[in-house]
């Protein structure tokens, strides 16, 4: 982690220029290098490391795999995620329930878009639609954890709500808790005419996750653009269809 002095920017990030991986089960796009797409100009925004925009199909889903030292928070736009880990840790993920993984010293996990073979019920052949995001903790080397919280009524009022964070002005809040306490992640669901006002942060990231808004001095956004904020913040999003926009605030950045 780093602080630094920064030059005020808004960059924005149309959702065709995002990098794309697609094989038969899985249409992911990913804001950051990710995998074969690497771009040393693209590794990061704050303490945001990965943002991809993952689209599976039934039955399918990532075999277990690895992670170490980092934060990863999943967010269901559509459809139903089957989470099981290597700490014992198993269930359903669905829209308005947010998922926080704390990897560190070493966890396993699968994800996969099957969860009615856990509910021991027939086959459905809906895709599942999720954002996974990873954020750098402030300490390596710590114990593995996971915690999951419905939070759909607070989603409800039209305003940014703390779904994952780290710092102190959200403890006690509606927000699952992250090891970074230079960060959190709002998420609001808007209807038409609707608009919230972005934190006032050295580091912003937006995602359109669907729906049409425009945002204050820079003009209208469409599902899956993004924009990254340095050293500025206050500005109005307002919906012009009904849209659900994700907003990580940080107060700190890595290094490189």
């Amino acid at each position: 982690m780093a602080t630094q002095t920064i030059e005020q920017g808004i960059d924005i990030r149309p959702a065709a220029e995002r990098g794309a991986t697609k094989i038969d089960w899985l249409d992911s796009k990913h804001s950051f290098s990710f995998g074969r797409h690497y771009d040393p100009a693209n590794t990061h925004h704050g303490v945001l490391l990965v943002h991809n925009d993952d689209t599976v199909r039934p039955g399918a889903g990532f075999e277990t795999h690895p992670h170490q030292d980092m934060e990863i928070v999943t967010w269901v736009l559509r459809g139903s995620l089957v989470h099981q880990d290597s700490t014992g840790h198993s269930g359903v993920l669905y829209p308005g329930l947010a998922q926080r993984m704390s990897a560190g010293t070493g966890i396993l996990h699968s994800e996969k878009n099957d969860s009615w073979r856990l509910a021991g019920g027939p086959s459905h052949t809906d895709p599942v639609h999720f954002i996974q995001m990873w954020v750098v903790p402030d300490e390596g080397g710590v114990a593995p954890g996971y915690q999951q919280l419905e939070i759909d009524n607070e989603l409800m009022a039209g305003g940014l709500v703390p779904v994952a964070s780290g710092m102190d002005k959200h403890a006690g809040a509606s927000a699952i808790r992250i090891r970074n306490r230079y960060a959190a992640l709002h998420v609001a669901r808007l209807a038409t005419g609707q608009s919230v006002e972005l934190p006032d942060a050295p580091f912003l990231h937006l995602f359109v996750a669907r729906g049409d808004v425009v945002l204050e001095g820079a003009g209208p956004l469409g599902t899956g653009d993004a924009v990254r904020f340095t050293a500025t913040g206050g500005q109005t999003v307002t919906a012009t269809a009904p849209a659900e926009v994700l907003v990580w605030e940080m107060h700190a950045a890595l290094r490189g």
